[in-house]
């Protein structure tokens, strides 16, 4: 169905997403707002490590440029809350873009290595100067629901159809971007830049949009992660969550949209699970160390079990199930007193 209509496919869930939201406690509903932020950071970046083929392990950074920059206009300014995020969104594509003009001339371990030390010099940054609140950071709200849905409509559901509007719109607009002519010279440029080069394809020209278009992306997810937790701060972007957005998108498989779901449920799903554990055992050493075992141990047995990705797997096994049902067989017609033989699909 998300392939002969994605549209209705799209709307179809958001539907479902709304009924489900009117039957969730506040806890699942601010857990559910809190998967779509996951959902769209890992979307980002699926799009630059899948499909341009360039790493980064400091993509909280980008979240943090788009936090800080919802929240500057909105103090500043009383900017509405749709204008914050177009400006998270402008601020973050901005800072992808100048960080994708060095990466275009990088790869491997050293991309990676440069945005994991953005990640960690970023927050040091925010303590410098007083404008962006230092450790305490700064307040985000985004105000209360509109009055006419109601007394009973509480401030979190109201961030999770906020947040599930826009999961769903970036979603939908970025798998049209990615099956059309960018998506497949992203491709070319990743799987041989060489190649993509000769056949005409200005390889750092692309490589600097996906790296524009990733951030713009993350921006807005750190825009609605700061206003799920109505803060923006260097404890909200942590050095850890570049991690966690980089295991989502193997777990989700980083050649593919269809797994988004699969990874950023499991990333707010963990926590969960540790902190019932913690709670069977009390033990607090547990509580604070089981996340990343999780993570960890869930991370090695998708790399050596399903290395791309659950629902790419499950691709694989139905193109090659159906490869093996077209199986050559033989035919034979007797012309005359001649026997003649072919095989035929």
């Amino acid at each position: 169905m998300l392939k002969k209509h994605p549209l209705l496919t799209f709307i179809f869930f958001g539907f479902i997403l709304f009924l489900i939201s009117n039957r969730l406690d506040e806890l699942r509903v601010y857990q559910g707002a809190t998967v779509a932020v996951y959902a769209i950071g890992i979307a980002s970046l699926i799009l630059l490590i899948g499909y341009s083929g360039q790493i980064s392990l400091g993509h909280g950074a980008l979240l943090a440029i788009g936090g800080y920059a919802a929240a500057l206009s909105r103090i500043h300014y009383e900017a509405p809350i749709w204008l914050t995020f177009v400006i998270a969104v402008l601020a973050a594509a901005i800072g992808g873009a100048l960080l994708g003009l060095a990466a275009a001339r990088l790869s491997g371990p050293y991309l990676a290595g440069t945005t994991l030390a953005l990640a960690i010099g970023l927050p040091s940054i925010a303590n410098q100067f007083s404008i962006f609140g230092g450790e305490q950071g700064l307040y985000f709200d985004i105000g209360l629901p509109p009055a006419s849905l109601g007394e009973d409509f509480t401030q979190y559901k109201w961030y999770f159809w906020i947040s599930w509007s826009v999961a769903l719109i970036v979603l939908y607009w970025l798998r049209n971007v990615m099956n059309s002519r960018y998506g497949r010279s992203w491709r070319a440029v990743r799987s041989n830049d060489v190649a993509a080069e000769l056949a005409g394809i200005h390889v750092g020209r692309n490589k600097v949009l996906a790296f524009t278009i990733s951030a713009g992306l993350a921006g807005i997810a750190g825009a609605l992660l700061a206003m799920t937790v109505s803060l923006v701060s260097p404890g909200v972007y942590p050095l850890v969550l570049s991690f966690s957005l980089a295991t989502g998108a193997v777990l989700s498989g980083v050649t593919t949209l269809g797994g988004v779901m699969i990874g950023s449920v499991t990333l707010v799903a963990i926590p969960e699970i540790a902190l019932a554990i913690a709670n069977r055992y009390g033990s607090e050493t547990i509580t604070t160390n089981l996340p990343g075992l999780l993570v960890s141990a869930l991370l090695i047995l998708t790399v050596l079990f399903v290395p791309n990705g659950p629902v790419e797997q499950l691709h694989a096994k139905r193109a090659k199930k159906g490869h093996s049902s077209h199986s050559l067989i033989e035919v034979t017609v007797r012309v005359g007193s001649k026997t003649l033989s072919t095989k035929k699909k």
